[in-house]
């Protein structure tokens, strides 16, 4: 038994030793290498299925391992020849957006992978298309439709790390904030060492009006970097609705030390100085935080105590 098994191993080890009798065993194995990452050795097995039978799907399986490979030229020659074989190939269509991705081309990666959407028949597939779909769109500020893709397309891959961040900003975008925090949740269990995470989740407490709950998550992400402007920002902003005042300014001046154009701090320090009765700075801060980035709450702080004032 252990003879067997250590056969076995070498077998894999050995990639295309050269029992695979067609297009598709040379596939189904490349794709074991290339999961193991034993890119060159996948590479093989895909140049043979290409030579045996050069479909859409050969073409598309050594387009994923040069993908690996970070050679998107040959990449693009080989989706090429997929897609003039069979235009509406799944398999070709999602490498395609993949392509198109790279190279930031949000409206062709949603084309194609509309196209791996509509024709795939495998779930996974799909599922991957659809993330892809979603991904395009959010950038193409699309975020309704980005966000069902998003949303079906995480369903069967659920840690995938990039989708889960851009699901997480669509849902605070569109103030479903108890869906973000939910996703950011899950973010910081597959990554506890980012710190952005935590923020973030720290954040969404704080819109649903948990401060005591976000500043405990912000003592976590300032182990990482507790001078980080925006994790001081938003800590001062929870220390603030907190009634915690003195602390809040202290905070929030640190973090305009830091990053001295951040409209979310200076509208935090706009209204503990109007707390303090001193209307002059609070209205300079709100001016130069409507200056850097407009928002409607400024807007209405500037007209409820700015009016008149030079």
């Amino acid at each position: 038994m252990q003879l067997r098994l250590m056969v076995g191993v070498l077998f894999l080890v050995a990639a295309c030793a050269g029992w695979a009798q067609d297009a598709a065993q040379w596939i189904e194995r490349g794709d074991s290498l290339l999961a193991a990452g034993k890119t060159a050795k996948a590479l093989e097995c895909f140049d043979k299925a290409v030579k045996l039978q050069g479909d859409a799907r050969s073409y598309s399986a050594r387009a994923n391992a040069w993908y690996a490979l970070d050679d998107p030229d040959r990449m693009l020659q080989d989706l090429d020849k997929a897609l003039k074989l069979d235009s509406i190939s799944p398999e070709a269509n999602y490498q395609r957006a993949l392509y198109a991705m790279r190279g930031a081309s949000w409206t062709t990666a949603e084309l194609y992978a509309d196209r791996a959407v509509r024709n795939s028949t495998s779930e996974p597939l799909r599922s991957q298309a659809l993330i892809v779909r979603g991904e395009a769109r959010a950038e193409l500020r699309r975020n309704s439709t980005a966000l069902k893709d998003l949303e079906e397309g995480t369903r069967l891959v659920p840690n995938d790390v990039g989708a889960l961040r851009t699901l997480a900003r669509l849902y605070d975008q569109n103030k479903q904030h108890d869906q973000a925090l939910r996703v950011l949740e899950h973010l910081c269990k597959l990554e506890p060492k980012e710190m952005g995470h935590l923020v973030n989740k720290g954040f969404e407490l704080a819109l649903l009006g948990r401060h005591a709950e976000a500043l405990d998550v912000y003592d976590q992400a300032a182990k990482f970097d507790g001078e980080e402007p925006v994790l001081l920002s938003n800590r001062a902003y929870s220390l603030m609705e907190l009634g915690r005042n003195d602390e809040a300014m202290r905070v929030v001046k640190r973090s305009l030390h830091h990053e001295p154009g951040n409209p979310f701090a200076l509208r935090t320090r706009a209204t503990l100085y109007l707390r303090l009765g001193e209307r002059q700075k609070a209205c300079e801060d709100l001016q130069l935080s409507k200056a850097i980035g407009p928002s409607p709450e400024v807007d209405a702080l500037i007209l409820e105590h700015c009016s008149g004032m030079k």
